[in-house]
Parts: C-alpha cells; sequence; structure tokens
C-alpha cells in the first residue's frame, strides 16, 4: 500500500503544507527495476552502440580479401611514313590500329598470396604501303601470384587488423558488461535507498504523533498545576522539531524516487506522475564471507579483468607482427598463360582452347633496408610495451583484490551494525517505556520524556540505515567481484 496517503494526511493534520500530489502507484520489486535498468537505461544503451560499430569495422577488415574485377576497352592508332626514295616513286603512309579488350580479378587470401587473373584480346588492323592487311587476332589468358616466404607470411598487416578487431569486439561487450553490472548496482542500491527513506518517512510521522501527544499531556498538566510552563514549551518545540525531520525525510524520499526513476526510464518526464512503492522489506539476510572465493570471482569475471587480458592478446600479436617485419622480403613469384594468334577470331581462341603458344615465368625477389632500423625500432618498443601492460596488469588484479578486501570488510562491519543498532533501538524503546511510566508517577520531568523520544527515534533511524548500508554493500561486493548479473540472474544480449 502507498504511503502518499497517511502522509498527506498526516501532514495537513500538522498543520503543514501538503505538497504531494496525486501519484500513479507502481509496485515494483526489485527484478522488476532491475529489468526495465536492462531495457530502458540510457547508459547501457549508449554502450551497447560499441560493439555494434566495432563488430561493423571487424566485418569491414575482412573485405581486404574480397576480389576486385577490373574490365577496360582502349583503342590506339598510329601513322609513320614510308621510306622515301629521291626521284623514285613515293609510297603512301603506313597506318596501324590497335583494339584492346581486357578484364581482372585481382585479390588477396590470408597467406599473404596476391594473385590476379587476367583475360585479353588484342586486335590489329591497319595499312602498309596502301595495302590493307586486314584484322589480326592475338587473345590472352593468364595468373600471376606473389606470394611472401619470410615477411608478411606468417602474419601481415591484413591479418593483424583482422586479430585487434576481434579482440576490439570482445573488448567492447565486456564495456557493455561493465556498464550493465554499474547500472545495475546503481539499481540495487537506489531501490534499497528508496525503501530506508519510505521507512524512515513512517518513523518520523510516529515521532510527530509521538510528539503531538506528549505535548497535549503536558498542556493537560500545566492546566492542572502539576507541571510548570517550561515544560509545555519544551514539548512544542518538539513538535516542531519532529516537522522538520519529517519534512526532511520528505524530501529524502522524493529524492530516492528520482533517483531510482532516472536509472530505469528513458523518459523521466513521463514518470513524474508516477511513484514507485517496492515490494520488498528493509531486511538483513546473513551471508558467510569467503575471501579467497571471492578474489577467484573476481580475477576470472571481473570486466577490467578480462578486457585487460585482452588488450595483453592484443599487444602479442602487434609483437608477433614487428619480428616478422624484421625479416627480408623475399617473394616467390610465378606466372602462367596461354595466347592465341590468328586472323579470324575464332580460330584464335581455338588456340586458347588447345593451350597453344603456353607461357611461364617463376622467380625469387628478394628487398631489405640496409639498416632496418625502422622495423628494430618498432619491434622493440612492441617489446617495451608488452612490459609495461604486464606490470599494468598485475597492478590492477592487486587493486581488484584491494577493492574486494574493502568491500568484504564493509559488508561485515554493516552487518555487524545491524544486529547493535537493533539492540540500540529495542532498549531505546524500553528507556522510554519506563521513563513515560516514571513521568506518570511524578518521578521523571518531561525534558527527560522527550530526550527519550528523541533517542528512541533516532535509533529507529539508524536501524534502518544500517539494514539499508549492508545490502548496499552486498551490491557493491558482487560488483567488485564481477558476480552481478549472476546474482541477480540477469541475462545480458547483445545486439
Amino acid at each position: 500500500m502507498s504511503i502518499v496517503r497517511p502522509l498527506v494526511a498526516a501532514v495537513a493534520a500538522a498543520g503543514l503544507p501538503v505538497a504531494l500530489t496525486a501519484a500513479e502507484i507502481r509496485q515494483v520489486s526489485l527484478d522488476d527495476c532491475l529489468q526495465m535498468a536492462l531495457q530502458k537505461n540510457l547508459d547501457v544503451r549508449i554502450a551497447q552502440y560499441t560493439p555494434m560499430v566495432t563488430r561493423l569495422t571487424l566485418s569491414s577488415a575482412y573485405w581486404t580479401y574480397e576480389p576486385t574485377l577490373s574490365a577496360g576497352a582502349r583503342q590506339s592508332f598510329a601513322e609513320s611514313e614510308a621510306l622515301t626514295v629521291i626521284g623514285a616513286f613515293q609510297p603512301p603512309a603506313n597506318e596501324s590500329w590497335n583494339e584492346r579488350f581486357d578484364t581482372s580479378v585481382t585479390g588477396l587470401i590470408p597467406t599473404g598470396m596476391n594473385y590476379q587473373l587476367t583475360a585479353a584480346m588484342n586486335r590489329q588492323s591497319g595499312e602498309q604501303g596502301g595495302i590493307d592487311r586486314g584484322f589480326f587476332y592475338t587473345p590472352s589468358v593468364g595468373m600471376t601470384v606473389t606470394q611472401p616466404l619470410l615477411r608478411n607470411f606468417w602474419i601481415d598487416q591484413p591479418r593483424l587488423t583482422i586479430q585487434l578487431e576481434k579482440r576490439n569486439l570482445k573488448q567492447g561487450e565486456y564495456d557493455v558488461r561493465a556498464q550493465v553490472i554499474q547500472t545495475a548496482t546503481d539499481v540495487t542500491i537506489a531501490y534499497h535507498d528508496l525503501i530506508a527513506a519510505r521507512e524512515n518517512v513512517r518513523v518520523q510521522q510516529k515521532a510527530l504523533e509521538l510528539a503531538e501527544r506528549s505535548l497535549m499531556e503536558n498542556k493537560k498538566r500545566v492546566e492542572v498545576g502539576a507541571m510548570a510552563p517550561l515544560d509545555e514549551k519544551e514539548a512544542a518545540a518538539q513538535v516542531a522539531r519532529s516537522k522538520s525531520d519529517l519534512i526532511s525525510a520528505q524530501q529524502s524520499l522524493s529524492i530516492a524516487q528520482n533517483a531510482l526513476k532516472r536509472l530505469t526510464t528513458d523518459d523521466f518526464a513521463g514518470m513524474k506522475d508516477a511513484e514507485y512503492e517496492p515490494t520488498a522489506r528493509l531486511v538483513a539476510i546473513p551471508e558467510t564471507f569467503n575471501r579467497i572465493d571471492s578474489w577467484q570471482k573476481g580475477l576470472s569475471m571481473r570486466p577490467d579483468i578480462l578486457r585487460n587480458r585482452l588488450e595483453l592478446e592484443k599487444q602479442r600479436l602487434t609483437m608477433k607482427f614487428t619480428r616478422n617485419q624484421l625479416f627480408p622480403q623475399l617473394d616467390l613469384q610465378g606466372s602462367f598463360g596461354v595466347a592465341g594468334a590468328d586472323s579470324n577470331f575464332g580460330p584464335s581462341l581455338d588456340d586458347i582452347e588447345r593451350r597453344n603458344n603456353p607461357n611461364f615465368s617463376a622467380g625469387i625477389r628478394i628487398a631489405m633496408p640496409f639498416t632496418n632500423k625502422r622495423a628494430r625500432n618498432e619491434n622493440q618498443a612492441a617489446r617495451l610495451r608488452n612490459e609495461q601492460l604486464l606490470l599494468r596488469f598485475k597492478s590492477l588484479e592487486q587493486n581488484a583484490m584491494v577493492e574486494i578486501e574493502n568491500a568484504i570488510q564493509a559488508a561485515d562491519a554493516a552487518l555487524q551494525r545491524v544486529a547493535a543498532t537493533e539492540a540500540s533501538m529495542e532498549y531505546s524503546e524500553a528507556a522510554l517505556q519506563a521513563e513515560e511510566k516514571k513521568l506518570e508517577n511524578g518521578k521523571s520531568t518531561s525534558f527527560i520524556v522527550l530526550q527519550r523520544q528523541r533517542d528512541y527515534t533516532s535509533a529507529q533511524s539508524e536501524a534502518i540505515r544500517a539494514k539499508s548500508d549492508y545490502n548496499k554493500a552486498l551490491a557493491r561486493l558482487a560488483q567488485s567481484e564481477g558476480f552481478t548479473l549472476d546474482k541477480y540472474q540477469l541475462r545480458l544480449e547483445l545486439k
């Protein structure tokens, strides 16, 4: 049941301005809030775009191996004068026409081999000495390949890029996981803050009722002369303080509502008239903490640990590439083809089919800078970078272990505070009841009773805060272990 109506009635009865308006009550469990956050939290939705973009970048890297088709046509003309003999007949100039049609497919395969498949047709015609030479066809087909044997053999830039982008994609997914864990932790904390704020409003409401009852009783005692007027003033001051505390508690409740709304919706304006009513109670269920188990979880499940392991893998790939670049460029080159030649188009193609006029070549080509200083410097820099990343990873692991240790201690301390504050609340309640009886018997003063009321209210608030802090400490411990998604059984589906 919502506490809005009782609060409105209590505030109005206390003579305070009623600022609350009719709100849409939504009863929500912690699981409801977590599911809403997975779907609508803006930070989670923003983080999900990173792997989507990286996936496209990875797909683009594979297109390096997509064959390229090209085709062309060219016509050329040349004219040359015939030899001139003095006093003799001047022959006409020579003319030649040449048309070439060609197509080719070029590409790269993951071994570093470049290939080119070509098909061409040349047609020649013209005049020589005024005589038409007719057409002459020379078709050809062939293949040329270049395979690196040292540099760019076991890894080259395209293969390096693909492997790095694969790990970038995985890192992006870990970033999304980290954001979801952070958001789930924030939602859990906000949810328990909201429960605590609602319960604290109830406590302050009861405190106000108790203060007003004391004021009425003191007025009666003053009227019959059984109490000094100063005691009535002290009771009135207590009522004023209780009203102030109630207003502060209501403000804290409003802030807690807004905090949970911000985390669970992408349309805060549309939620302005809604009020979350948690279905859970604020309880502290004791848990047993195991440092070794928590460390193992953290070192194997934390997104930042997993992300940095991938960073080390990326650096090792870079080292592999820079080491390969230290070798000379030694390439195996080969080609094979057949050609045709005839004054008629059809017979010239028959030469291709019968594999007449074959041609082939094979050889190697080596190239290397005189000092190769650039490659050696890049390889050394990659090694130093790897050593730096190893130290950084070790530091990250150590920091994670310290964070987990602190989280365990915080949760254990919070659990002990729960027991202590509950005991304090019970003692304060018993002391208040005893003091009220003593006042009735004339053995105490109104001042002491009012002090006991304040102590009891403070003890209740502390008990509420301790339970809330314990549950929040458990949420932070799960976050430090990277165990949040498993703890709350959340499924992370990346688009």
